[in-house]
């Protein structure tokens, strides 16, 4: 008896093999959701839309961005979770993914109810202020910071954003103190820097480009370990505070379950992007692409994740 219920269960196991095959190969048959869990304009809505661009090209099926937000990103991450883990529902998110529950209640645990699929770029930060404020560099700012105790005021897009993490190691590294300010999303959080309700705000510099080549604000340094060529004459952080360095990543997670020959393929497809003219776009961006396999974006995940609790214990950064 225990044979035969051995022997059924065997044939029953391969008998989803021929399944799971058949729907990777013709992967993908219909529209694929791409979910971006903030508003549209920043740089995480930007790198996405690229994205989903090219692998409507490559792929003769659309990607479509849908922007899903609520709930410091938890809202669409959630709603990608809960999917059906068949190729057609995927999450495109900034490491503020990964560190967001670190900092508040989330439904989902980042490791266990999401695969991995593709680590597409890391994108250094600039370090951006009013225009109207009377210093131009970092040692200024750390100055007028000690000067006037409590007159500056720094945005973050999303509770344990990247921008908050790297604006906590500046405090730290800088002894400057600050007033946080938040905001939903960086489209709303740079209206308030441009219009002078906020001194400053750390975030991609694809997102504060516009702004700075139109005379709207201020970009006092980068947080990239070089500088970038798309600002060469813009010091990095590190040349006035020696080892500071920080960037934030975007990324394209499934739920749990993606198959994995799905999960292979859509990865090749993204690197094929990253490989073509997506990278000049992006790199004169300032960004800086990261092709790799599946098993390079878990470990870089991994790594960062540990970081980042770092940052957010010793800092105690919650939501308010």
């Amino acid at each position: 008896m225990l044979r035969t219920l051995a022997a059924r269960a065997l044939v029953a196991a391969f008998a989803l093999i021929p399944a799971t095959a058949a729907l990777a190969d013709t992967w993908p048959s219909k529209q694929v959701r791409m979910l971006i869990p903030f508003p549209p304009g920043g740089t995480l809505d930007t790198v996405g839309r690229l994205l989903a661009q090219k692998l409507t090209e490559q792929t003769g099926q659309q990607f479509v961005v849908e922007n899903r937000a609520g709930g410091n990103g938890i809202i669409g991450a959630d709603a990608v979770a809960k999917a059906p883990a068949d190729g057609y529902t995927l999450l495109f998110n900034a490491s503020t993914f990964t560190t967001t529950p670190m900092t508040m209640k989330a439904p989902f645990d980042v490791v266990k109810d999401f695969q991995p699929v593709a680590l597409v770029a890391q994108a250094p930060l600039a370090v951006a202020v009013n225009k109207d404020l009377p210093f131009n560099d970092v040692k200024g700012m750390l100055a007028y910071a000690k000067a006037n105790p409590g007159k500056l005021s720094f945005a973050i897009g999303s509770t344990g954003s990247a921008g908050q993490l790297a604006t906590e190691l500046l405090r730290r590294a800088g002894d400057m103190e600050y007033l946080v300010v938040p905001y939903k999303g960086s489209a709303p959080a740079y209206q308030g820097l441009v219009g002078g309700m906020i001194s400053g705000f750390i975030d991609p510099i694809l997102g504060s480009m516009s702004y700075y080549k139109g005379g709207m604000l201020k970009i006092l340094a980068v947080t990239s370990k070089s500088r970038v060529r798309t600002l060469p004459d813009v010091p990095t952080v590190g040349e006035t505070i020696p080892g500071y360095e920080f960037y934030s990543w975007y990324g394209l997670w499934g739920p749990s379950k993606l198959p994995m020959d799905i999960a292979k393929k859509l990865n090749v497809e993204v690197n094929k992007a990253l490989a073509g003219d997506m990278r000049d776009r992006l790199e004169q961006q300032g960004l800086v692409l990261q092709p790799g396999s599946i098993d390079d974006f878990v470990a870089f995940q991994r790594d960062d994740m540990a970081r980042s609790l770092k940052i957010v214990t010793e800092g105690n950064i919650r939501a308010e």
